[in-house]
């Protein structure tokens, strides 16, 4: 069902059975895929990409304009993936002529007031919290758990499986499986409890466990720590994974926590 109050861009693509409430407005050059559901309020700007099986929520503004100087008007977009979840007062902005687009994957949680900024890249089964604000061209993996009211320098990353506690201030890459928290942001362990809910056996968690070890509590520069992993731990996904992750940091990682 569409609201008489709704405004649809005439020639917006809407897909079967979406349903969007009451004086929301699609513009002219948006795509919405089957079974979405668009609540009151909500504003969809031209160049939205949004798949099938999505909520967005009361007051969200998807595609505005990056808020970034080197915007000159060029034509970018956003593409959202399908089974999103998009709550309250949530604001992404589509691309700059860096990227040409911001993405969202799929089956992503992204709760109240969250603003995404311009050619972010967001992976698939993220989670994130309210109030978290991030800059432009951040990168988060798959599985990523972000805790509400934390703040995402520009250019950071944000590995798979890992977990950012609340109130933090992300200022460096943070790398795949693990939980950062406190100020300045360290690491605080592995994300044990999401690796379990994700079928990790204990073997390959350990194995996790005890490559960052060697990279965050051993004392050792992480050049040295690289070769170390290497030349001790057999090859896996999970290990090659960690090392590329740090070794193609380009902003570098977080610290190890010194208690």
């Amino acid at each position: 069902m569409i609201s008489k109050s709704a405004i649809i861009g005439k020639n917006a693509r809407i897909g079967k059975d979406v349903q969007i409430g009451n004086f929301s407005t699609i513009e002219e050059d948006v795509v919405i895929g089957e079974n979405t559901w668009i609540g009151n309020y909500v504003n969809i700007q031209n160049g939205a990409r949004i798949g099938e099986n999505c909520q967005v929520h009361s007051s969200a503004v998807l595609a505005g304009n990056p808020q970034d100087y080197k915007f000159r008007g060029e034509y970018t977009t956003l593409e959202i993936g399908n089974n999103n979840i998009i709550r309250e007062f949530v604001t992404i902005n589509k691309g700059t002529a860096s990227k040409g687009k911001t993405v969202i994957g799929n089956d992503n949680l992204i709760m109240a007031n969250s603003h995404i900024g311009h050619d972010c890249m967001i992976g698939n089964h993220c989670v994130i919290g309210f109030n978290v604000g991030m800059a432009g061209e951040v990168i988060v993996y798959d599985w990523a758990n972000i805790s509400g009211l934390t703040g995402i320098h520009q250019f950071s990353r944000i590995g798979a499986h890992a977990m950012i506690g609340g109130l933090s201030k992300v200022v460096k890459d943070v790398p795949p499986y693990v939980i950062a928290a406190r100020d300045p942001l360290s690491y605080e362990g592995i994300n044990t409890v999401g690796l379990n809910r994700r079928g990790f056996d204990p073997a390959k968690i350990n194995e996790i466990k005890d490559i960052y070890r060697v990279v965050f509590q051993e004392k050792r520069n992480i050049t040295h720590a690289l070769e170390l992993i290497e030349a001790n731990f057999e090859r896996t996904l999970e290990r090659d994974e960690i090392v590329r992750f740090i070794r193609n940091s380009p902003r570098g990682i977080i610290k190890g926590c010194k208690e």
